[in-house]
């Protein structure tokens, strides 16, 4: 892992600097380039606009590690507007959400209940909700939720992380469920026996995992979704979906909000499914320090955007 990836997951999860950042106007400005703003209302713009291109949407409340009933119930209220302003709206998207958000690291088991009732809903409305993957102390209780959850409501989609050592594992026991699944990267500070600290590890476990569910959807299972910007990596996955008959909307890719923008659109234009994340809330300092620490070129950029 890279020193400047360190630092920024580092500083994702100190409080004293989340303080004065969020204190200060040129950091909004900044977190701008990967969020439309701290409102649903925003989220529910940015999303009109990206259908536009033929581009949908995965909406998700920035916010984690609450404890308390009250907030995690505040939760759960939230996103059940959001499904209803969805289906209101007419808009192609949908929501992902972290069990932590719904209550995880609070005393009881509200978070299973909180789930259920959005799994439902969404499915009700004929709509898919995701289940985000956080770090690793979370992997063993998010599988277990997600097992119980997909049983009932199979439109449920589960992220995965490819730079965890135990993730084809963790796919291999999942595939009999016929699973809806989303491969990523990941993005939290994990020590080097739990996750491979370099780089070209990360994405051939990434390539490894992605070939491993287009053989499945070419043998009848759920279609792969592809959580990257790394194009030269969609482009070898693709080849062996066309290489199995699969065409190439058989694989989504979903990328963040404000990134790799002309790419999303000419994905779409080549015939992909391409959905965008838009993340939206007050909470989006460790998400951003996240973000930044997944490429940390991305803060050249952002300093430029700045100068601009």
């Amino acid at each position: 892992m890279g020193l400047a990836r360190s630092l920024l997951l580092w500083g994702a999860r100190n409080r004293w600097l989340e303080r004065q950042m969020r204190r200060r106007a040129f950091a909004r400005r900044a977190v701008r380039r990967f969020m439309p703003g701290e409102t649903l209302d925003a989220a529910l713009h940015a999303s009109r606009r990206t259908a536009g291109n033929g581009i949908g949407t995965v909406l998700t409340q920035l916010g984690e590690n609450i404890t308390t009933p009250e907030a995690a119930t505040a939760v759960h209220d939230h996103y059940l507007e959001v499904l209803a302003r969805i289906e209101e709206q007419g808009l192609p998207a949908e929501i992902s959400v972290k069990l932590t958000q719904l209550g995880l690291d609070g005393d009881t088991d509200a978070y299973l209940a909180h789930v259920l009732a959005l799994a439902q809903r969404a499915a009700e409305r004929g709509n898919r909700l995701w289940i985000d993957m956080e770090d690793s102390s979370y992997t063993d209780v998010t599988l277990e939720l997600f097992r119980k959850v997909q049983d009932r409501f199979p439109r449920v989609g589960l992220c995965l992380q490819s730079y965890l050592r135990r993730t084809a594992a963790d796919l291999e026991s999942l595939l009999p469920l016929n699973p809806l699944i989303r491969i990523v990267k990941g993005a939290y500070n994990e020590p080097p026996d739990r996750a491979f600290p370099k780089k070209r590890d990360v994405d051939a476990s990434y390539e490894a995992l992605a070939i491993r569910l287009i053989e499945h959807c070419a043998n009848g299972g759920s279609p792969p979704v592809l959580g990257t910007h790394d194009t030269r990596l969609i482009e070898i996955i693709q080849q062996r979906a066309t290489a199995r008959g699969l065409a190439k909307n058989a694989c989504e890719v979903h990328m963040l909000y404000g990134i790799r923008t002309a790419a999303q659109r000419r994905l779409a234009e080549q015939g992909y499914g391409v959905r965008v994340l838009i993340s939206y809330g007050a909470a989006w300092f460790p998400w951003y320090m996240r973000r930044l620490a997944e490429r940390p070129a991305n803060i050249w950029f952002v300093i430029k955007s700045l100068v601009r």
